[in-house]
């Protein structure tokens, strides 16, 4: 309520209270038209300005004369006082609010933890609150429980406790498409693996080598396994030890593993082409009507030959064959009847051929070494090796492509490098001048199969490639 004073104090100008005067009859009017209670809730909402009184004089009449020609209470200036004085009440209404409301509601007894740098199971479960007696109730309950205890930096752990503080539920997810759970029940905890089906599909990568293979295979998008798997596929025809040049390129035609969305993986090549030194050599995975997979040219020929060109990927040519090379321990004039690849430890070697082992141990300046016998024909050793592969014994068979071993120093070696040797009817050649045999083509029952499968992949890596070229212009 505005109480008036019976002689107006002469700091406030006319005008002043011509305002209050205005206002003070509004207040009037509105209680006819508002409820006395409705008034008095909205009391303690009101601020009456009075810096602008002209100003707010002239507003107030407005609002006067437009209530009396409408008749309707809406209009009047209380409407937009109460309006002012709601408006942050529905501003903080609509705030969003700390946590979203469509967020799963944690249980109180739910604990999620970060794998860090030197944790182990035990901390982990000390951190909420679990005994060191859990840890070895949990992996004694199941021999698939112990993959709880191989964790990787990063990977979150959830922990569902029961009221009285025991674990009832462990789960943790290992991949994009894979997560592993235990359960407590009445006979101890179960355990169980969830793997979420991926959507399969293909992609197309494109690359020019401007230093190395694997740079520019990483950006192309190519992983690792993927460069490697073109390596082994090309490995036939292509030295990548010594045959890559600047401007070489590659396309490649994969399958890609697909879960809500995200890449989750990969599957085999499909097909690929890749051209070096002018030379280009294409490839197509064809898995035939015995469920067998190779890979063929475009035209059906088998990119399968006798013989590997080289059994080492991505390793540096140290000392080529000669007759008349000095020995660089020995020193004096020796004949090296092999090719030296110079590679870090441990790089794995490959069997350059299916056949037999005729030796897998010690040999003398060799080192460890390992000879495979390949039919009648041929023979070939790998020697200095720092370690034999599992399986590989004297009497065993190794196939084409599978490690035997790992690069290492041992014999009369000055650093690490495989030595290797290539026999023909116990004469030693040249293995990077051998000249190897074709396999079989695809036979002429699958051939018209073969085609409909092996022309549209050719088709989309060139439209692909085009596509790409064209966008990078723009």
């Amino acid at each position: 309520m505005i109480k008036e004073s019976s002689k107006a104090p002469p700091l406030y100008p006319k005008t002043h209270l011509l305002a209050a005067s205005g206002i003070a009859a509004l207040l009037s009017l509105a209680l006819l038209v508002f409820p006395s209670s409705d008034v008095e809730a909205k009391k303690t909402t009101l601020s009456l300005e009075l810096e602008s009184p002209a100003e707010q004089l002239t507003q107030d009449q407005d609002a006067v004369e437009a209530v009396q020609a409408t008749n309707e209470p809406a209009a009047s200036p209380f409407a937009q006082i109460e309006n002012s004085a709601e408006e942050p009440q529905e501003t903080a209404q609509a705030a969003p609010a700390p946590a979203p409301v469509i967020e799963e509601k944690k249980s109180p007894n739910h604990r999620e933890v970060i794998v860090s740098k030197g944790d182990t199971l035990s901390t982990l479960f000390e951190k909420v609150g679990l005994p060191a007696a859990s840890v070895h109730e949990v992996l004694a309950s199941d021999k698939q429980a112990k993959q709880f205890s191989q964790l990787k930096r990063g990977q979150k752990l959830e922990f569902e406790l029961s009221p009285d503080g025991q674990l009832s539920n462990l789960h943790s997810k290992v991949s994009d498409v894979e997560s592993i759970t235990l359960t407590k029940n009445d006979k101890g905890y179960v355990f169980n693996r969830i793997t979420a089906k991926p959507t399969v599909r293909s992609a197309y990568a494109h690359g020019v080598i401007n230093s190395s293979l694997s740079q520019s295979a990483a950006r192309a998008g190519l992983s690792h396994s993927l460069t490697m798997d073109m390596a082994s596929v090309f490995g036939y025809d292509v030295d990548f030890a010594q045959d890559i040049r600047q401007g070489d390129e590659f396309d490649v035609i994969y399958e890609q593993k697909v879960v809500n969305g995200k890449a989750a993986g990969n599957g085999p090549i499909l097909s690929a082409r890749f051209t070096n030194r002018g030379k280009t050599y294409t490839a197509v995975r064809y898995t035939n009507k015995q469920g067998n997979s190779s890979y063929y040219t475009a035209d059906g020929n088998s990119m399968r030959k006798a013989f590997i060109r080289t059994p080492v990927d991505f390793a540096r040519i140290s000392s080529k064959f000669s007759m008349g090379r000095k020995h660089p321990i020995l020193n004096k004039i020796r004949a090296h009847k092999g090719v030296d690849y110079a590679a870090p430890r441990g790089t794995p070697i490959k069997a350059a051929g299916d056949g037999k082992v005729l030796l897998a141990g010690r040999r003398g300046g060799y080192g460890n070494t390992v000879i495979i016998q390949h039919g009648n024909t041929y023979r070939t050793l790998y020697g200095h090796m720092q370690g034999f592969a599992k399986g590989v014994q004297t009497g065993s068979s190794v196939k084409q492509g599978q490690v035997i071993g790992y690069i290492g120093t041992t014999g009369l070696s000055t650093g690490p490098h495989l030595h290797y040797e290539f026999q023909v009817n116990g004469v030693h050649v040249d293995p990077l001048g051998q000249k190897v045999a074709m396999a079989d083509p695809i036979s002429k029952a699958e051939r018209s199969r073969f085609l409909a499968q092996s022309q549209p992949l050719m088709a989309r890596m060139e439209q692909e490639k085009s596509t790409k070229l064209a966008s990078s212009k723009r």
